[in-house]
């Protein structure tokens, strides 16, 4: 999925990439055509037309356009009719919420069988990303939901605006690979490439709790595997009280295994656990990043505490778990 807010280059940055040949096999789902011309022969226009669930939450809204047009193109696919798919990129509307997207693939009982979402990608604009962050929550939304943040537009703004604006972003969304891309250029290997786990690197320092007005981010760790069905259930707790307010959840959990379980989500909707053969580095520490809208760090840190008992492992901030002992 490509989402970011008005104006943040969205569609220039996808028209570059569909330009490379090894895009070819891509379909683009679009709600506008926009002013930057899309060439491409698996484009395809939706409508956003959603249905609002009976509970009201907004980010378990079904997207039924999205629902016909994916079912359309594996019918085509299927059939042979058009060649073999390797992937469908949807480029949201810039004030879309990412969340009903990552619902409707995973809620729909044939679409999840058929497709998964390998990465959020969400453009910022260098010169207005402030601005829109002051003053639309959408674009919060939709840094927290991002796997990929990128910085568009950076040939054109003073370098210190660029460099505030990145420590801005780390601070929103620590788990987010940050790349620039100046004149919309940017390497398609890497922008397409899945993550695993939580960025490595971050801005500000990881393991310090970061507020951003009534945004908040986390990295915790624990001082040992942990049980996963107790941590399922305390996940599933928290989501069930306050999903909406928990934008975004990723990290590595170490749970007695060969390889860490990866876990995923963005508010209510969480991607299907992976158990990963290895550690994708030397870096073994089980590390998790919880972005919230109203729940304050501590929260989290005493509710896991609470669940110590059960989950087996104490819950500490990530960088200050040398020196204490797991009890």
């Amino acid at each position: 999925m490509v989402t970011g807010f008005l104006g943040s280059g969205k569609t220039t940055l996808l028209g570059r990439v569909l330009s490379d040949p090894s895009m070819s096999n891509t379909a683009v789902l679009v709600n506008e055509f926009g002013e930057v011309g899309l060439d491409h022969h698996l484009l395809r226009r939706v409508d956003e037309r959603a249905v609002l669930l009976g509970n009201g939450c907004v980010c378990c809204t079904t997207r039924e356009d999205l629902v016909e047009s994916l079912l359309e193109l594996l019918d085509l696919d299927q059939r042979g009719e058009i060649p073999r798919l390797e992937r469908v990129v949807v480029e949201t509307t810039g004030l879309a919420d990412p969340a009903p997207i990552l619902h409707t693939v995973f809620a729909d009982p044939v679409l999840q069988h058929h497709f998964s979402v390998d990465l959020v990608l969400t453009t910022v604009d260098a010169i207005n990303g402030d601005l829109h962050l002051d003053r639309n929550p959408e674009s919060v939304k939709q840094i927290a939901a991002a796997d990929k943040v990128i910085v568009t537009k950076t040939d054109l703004a003073e370098p210190h605006l660029v460099e505030g604006l990145l420590s801005r972003l780390g601070a929103i969304n620590p788990s987010a690979r940050v790349i620039e891309a100046a004149f919309g250029e940017t390497d398609v290997d890497e922008l397409f490439r899945p993550g695993e786990g939580p960025a490595h690197v971050v801005r500000p320092a990881a393991g310090e709790p970061h507020d951003v007005g009534e945004t908040h981010s986390v990295s915790l760790t624990f001082g040992g595997p942990v049980d996963w069905a107790a941590f399922g259930i305390w996940l599933s707790m928290l989501l069930h009280v306050r999903g909406e307010d928990v934008l975004r959840v990723k990290g590595l959990l170490d749970v007695g295994e060969r390889g860490p379980v990866v876990v995923n989500g963005v508010q209510h909707t969480i991607h299907p656990p992976e158990h990963l053969d290895r550690w994708p580095d030397e870096d073994h520490r089980p590390r998790i990043v919880f972005i919230t809208k109203g729940i304050r760090p501590e929260e989290l840190l005493d509710s896991l505490e609470a669940f110590r008992g059960l989950l087996g492992a104490r819950p500490l901030p990530l960088g200050a778990e040398q020196g204490v002992a797991s009890s």
